[in-house]
């Protein structure tokens, strides 16, 4: 699959049966959320962000369970039962973006292409009032999908045992590829823009090395979703635990010594 111009990110995309999309208002009320989490724990992310992460724990080659990843994206505080609406909302988008990412597309236009909830807030910022800007300083705002791509490269870091490189040099080959197009995109664009994915006739805020590295990192999720699928889920070794020295306790329980008891022989 080759990198093209993505269309302008929205909620439209393939849904999985008895799944609604989510639409503009599911997106606000999932962003009102994380505000009121934010009041409490000023660490709590954008929704952006959650979007990455969430396509990462899609691709992932394990199913992370939801006790295990809540805390690490949204504070030790979260509880999942204060906040079930949201959850649902998680839930719906979950199923939206892995029955994209399973769908057979060859083009970014296809209308079942997954296609990340960013938001171009340079673009956003430039479409104000000079007025209304302030000394707003667009080098310090973040580029078109990068704060995406760091929740997705914020999921990886978090389970890296789950990332290792496959022992196929061509699958490993792969995976090292894939990653390599979103950590580009966790990057700032430090091209010239040259196009506005905030509005049709906005002033230039994205450059089209931006597009296409945006492109390219969706075509990366893609294969990362099928290169994990192809491989299976890992398989749990279990570890023996070391001997004990013959003059440590045994670990039977008995209170004697290992060489005295299960040791003895």
């Amino acid at each position: 699959m080759n990198a093209s111009t993505p269309p302008e990110s929205s909620a439209a995309g393939l849904a999985a049966p008895g799944h609604e999309p989510l639409g503009p208002d599911d997106f606000d009320a999932q962003d009102a959320e994380l505000d009121a989490l934010r009041e409490h724990d000023p660490e709590v992310p954008q929704w952006e962000f959650c979007e990455g992460f969430l396509a990462a724990l899609v691709c992932a080659r394990r199913a992370v369970p939801p006790e295990e990843y809540w805390p690490v994206l949204l504070g030790d505080g979260f509880n999942p039962m204060e906040c079930m609406e949201f959850v649902w909302r998680w839930k719906r988008r979950w199923a939206e973006v892995q029955a994209a990412l399973d769908a057979p597309v060859e083009r970014l236009e296809d209308d079942r292409t997954y296609h990340p909830e960013v938001l171009d807030t340079r673009g956003a910022v430039l479409a104000l009032p000079e007025s209304e800007r302030g000394d707003t300083d667009l080098a310090t705002l973040p580029s078109y999908g990068q704060v995406w791509a760091l929740g997705f490269m914020y999921a990886v870091e978090t389970w890296p045992e789950d990332w290792q490189p496959p022992r196929n040099a061509e699958a490993a080959r792969m995976l090292d590829d894939a990653l390599g197009a979103i950590v580009r995109l966790a990057a700032d664009d430090g091209h010239p823009p040259s196009v506005s994915m905030f509005a049709e006739d906005g002033p230039p805020s994205v450059s089209e090395v931006r597009l296409n590295d945006f492109g390219a990192a969706i075509w990366a999720v893609y294969d990362l979703r099928s290169l994990w699928k192809s491989l299976g889920t890992p398989v749990q070794t279990i570890r023996k635990p070391p001997e004990p020295g013959r003059n440590d306790p045994c670990p039977c329980g008995s209170g004697k010594k290992y060489k005295k008891c299960c040791g003895a022989g």
